[in-house]
């Protein structure tokens, strides 16, 4: 810092210095705490070209990802300008395509972190075009991988920039062009450029991947573009095998992102047979992987996708349960939730193995996960194991007093409204059973809390308790008079009458639906 005003050399050589040498936040911390951004950004005015270089690469690697450093450049001024303005002059067509890419990065790292509103006319007009300029075949291989790449982690996370960006000089198009090095024709001319081309293929294609993992995160019409590019699945599914594990990575994100789709689910997903690739990379992939791709398995696994059987049939239920073990918690809650996708509106087998799979004691540990979102899912599996009344009564048969355990135990725990909303509606299924009733009539302890959250100050637990009572009450099912009689000596009735006179509607409506059962 000190050798900075030297002279021209001295300030280009250790920008140079900076940002080899700036690997992640500690490094960007320790530079930005001794005063590196207000030092370096007047030489982004500098006389020399190699000087504004340096200093515009130290600025791109000092904000990537680094909130702090984005925010505080979005009001730095040099010579009364602003340099989100010094970074747009620096984009124009006529500069350096160097300098374009690098300023690109910049105003792509404030955008990220909330320095810089996505609409800004600077992201929109001038950013966003610029990367896709860069994505064109006129371009070095180099930076079609850093356009493409920069690219896609600018509008990665916005529905509106993946729309202007899918629209932008045929994008979707031009990217298919990343599939296709290195080329017969290299081969023939120039032994050279055939080993560049082979050094950028795994770039290119770990590129284009992301990119369109981005351009199809959140848009329909979008990811059929995507699907309808030549040979895209094919890609996709050689993606996934490939020997380098960023082009593996890449291709599962991108599977990923166009699984979000109902559409695609029932048609290419299936054409391509794209769970068994996915089931291969899930045997031994590292967490990185492992995550997306059990994420990618979840959404093959709803009730609406052709995949699921095929998936059943190649021993995924071993593969989720044994994710439910993992220390990654979101291995954890991929697996349990890729199972609860698994148990919807499934046969009473494919539950039982399941239970099974995950054995009592896995269950319980899962139900008292220190993570909310592990024991939701871990509830939501529950209740879709305990739908359609002989499912109910088989499973409360063979495992019956341990989920009435879990049950209490949670109903007793410091959990939010929605555990505990989740948990009552398990209760309601169960009480739908025809034998299964009978753990809750015989359990007065569970009947006093059903009977407690009648009466809470939360509507929507008021609700789930009173699916409970009306579950228990129905005049057509055996039993009921003397499950009425119970229920009446302990209070419940008067509760009844208390909520049908509730100035909620569904609240009202359901109270006295009960009431009809005792009038019937």
């Amino acid at each position: 810092m000190a050798l900075l005003s030297r002279s021209r050399y001295t300030q280009e050589y250790i920008c140079q210095i900076f940002s080899h040498c700036c690997k992640g936040p500690d490094h960007q911390t320790i530079l930005f705490n001794h005063g590196a951004v207000q030092s370096i950004a007047h030489l982004l005015v500098s006389a020399s070209y190699k000087v504004r270089m340096q200093a515009l690469k130290c600025f791109s690697v000092l904000a990537f990802e680094n909130p702090q450093v984005s925010m505080t450049l979005v009001n730095v001024s040099v010579d009364g300008e602003l340099l989100p303005q010094i970074f747009v002059k620096m984009l124009q067509r006529d500069k350096p395509i160097e300098m374009q890419l690098t300023s690109a990065k910049c105003l792509t790292s404030m955008c990220r972190a909330g320095a810089i509103r996505t609409d800004d006319p600077c992201i929109v007009l001038k950013t966003l075009p610029c990367l896709v300029r860069m994505c064109s075949k006129e371009r070095l291989l180099e930076e079609r991988v850093e356009g493409a790449e920069t690219l896609a982690y600018l509008i990665e996370t916005d529905v509106e920039l993946q729309r202007i960006a899918s629209i932008t000089d045929h994008l979707i198009v031009m990217l298919a062009d990343y599939f296709k090095y290195p080329s017969s024709v290299s081969a023939i001319t120039d032994i050279k450029r055939l080993d560049h081309d082979l050094k950028h293929a795994h770039e290119l294609r770990q590129a284009a991947f992301k990119l369109y993992a981005s351009l199809g995160a959140n848009d329909e019409d979008i990811r059929k573009k995507i699907i309808e590019t030549e040979n895209m699945m094919d890609r996709i599914v050689n993606g996934l095998s490939e020997s380098s594990i960023k082009v593996r990575l890449a291709a599962v994100r991108c599977l990923h992102s166009l699984s979000r789709s109902v559409q695609q689910l029932r048609t290419s997903f299936q054409d391509h047979a794209v769970w068994k690739p996915l089931m291969k990379v899930l045997q031994n992939a590292p967490n990185e992987i492992l995550v997306v791709a059990s994420s990618t398995l979840c959404n093959l696994l709803l009730e609406f996708s052709p995949s699921k059987e095929p998936i059943l049939e190649s021993g995924a239920i071993e593969l989720l349960c044994s994710l439910t073990q993992s220390e990654n918690l979101a291995l954890r809650v991929n697996g349990i939730w890729a199972l609860m996708n698994m148990a919807f509106q499934a046969e009473q087998k494919i539950k039982s193995d399941i239970l099974r799979g995950l054995s009592t004691e896995q269950l319980f540990q899962l139900l008292s996960d220190s993570d909310v979102n592990v024991l939701m899912k871990t509830l939501g599996l529950l209740r879709n194991l305990l739908s359609t009344r002989p499912h109910i009564d088989h499973i409360m048969s063979t495992h019956g007093k341990q989920i009435m355990q879990a049950v209490t135990l949670i109903l007793e725990g410091e959990h939010n409204i929605e555990v505990k909303e989740q948990t009552l509606c398990i209760l309601a299924n169960i009480a739908d059973g025809t034998t299964a009733k009978e753990l809750i009539m015989t359990n007065d302890d569970i009947l006093q809390k059903i009977k407690y959250y009648m009466s809470h100050s939360n509507a929507k637990l008021q609700l789930a308790a009173m699916f409970c009572i009306s579950n228990l009450i129905w005049n057509e099912e055996e039993g009921s008079q003397e499950r009425q009689d119970k229920l009446r000596d302990m209070g419940i009735v008067d509760i009844l009458h208390k909520l049908s006179q509730s100035s909620d509607p569904n609240l009202c409506d359901k109270a006295k639906t009960a009431l009809q059962q005792y009038l019937a």
